[in-house]
């Protein structure tokens, strides 16, 4: 279970010295830091339900997501990947749960394309396929032309092409010029010549 430091100091109301509790539950691992102010108390619980408390607000996105829905093959380090608004760099962070990469989207877009998921006592948010992609494109440097972006789609990324065109492709028109981004128009143009 998640617990904020608040959460914590009412549950230890009766000790003298909370802090001193909260390190002592530390140190025999019945409390495990998660981020500043932010404990787990299960050693061995998916980051996925953690990064959208470490830093918000926030959705699982970009390669994560992409994984997530069988797009791209796994990494070989599990890095949970977070979509965040207006917060204008990027953030990281390093726990014994993995790592949490934090990157901005534009805010007409963040709210769109999430799904909310409830699993094992834990609720996490995380973008559909469609806005993952989206996300994803939006994050890296301009492809020159359509051929660029498909070798960066389905060489680089490595991008499963049948389940690419297995995607919505109504979600994505309705998702792609929000984000006025050069690599998103391609996408839309690869999709207008396919369909």
């Amino acid at each position: 279970m998640l617990y904020s430091f608040d959460d914590l100091a009412l549950k230890f109301q009766d000790y003298i010295d909370i802090k001193g509790k909260i390190r002592r539950e530390i140190q025999s691992r019945r409390l495990v830091p998660v981020a500043r102010g932010l404990y787990e108390s299960e050693q061995n619980v998916s980051g996925k339900y953690l990064a959208g408390r470490i830093y918000g607000p926030s959705y699982l996105s970009f390669e994560y997501a992409l994984n997530f829905y069988s797009l791209v093959p796994e990494s070989v380090y599990q890095t949970y990947t977070s979509a965040t608004f207006q917060k204008r760099r990027s953030k990281k962070y390093h726990n014994a749960f993995g790592t949490f990469l934090y990157k901005d989207v534009p805010a007409k877009v963040y709210p769109l394309g999430i799904v909310l998921h409830e699993e094992n006592g834990y609720s996490y948010q995380i973008a559909t396929p469609e806005k993952a992609l989206c996300d994803e494109l939006y994050s890296l440097s301009p492809a020159k032309n359509i051929s660029e972006l498909k070798e960066l789609l389905f060489d680089d990324f490595r991008l499963d092409e049948q389940e690419f065109f297995k995607l919505n492709t109504a979600d994505l028109q309705k998702l792609i010029p929000l984000y006025h981004s050069t690599n998103l128009n391609l996408l839309n143009k690869i999709i207008e010549r396919t369909y």
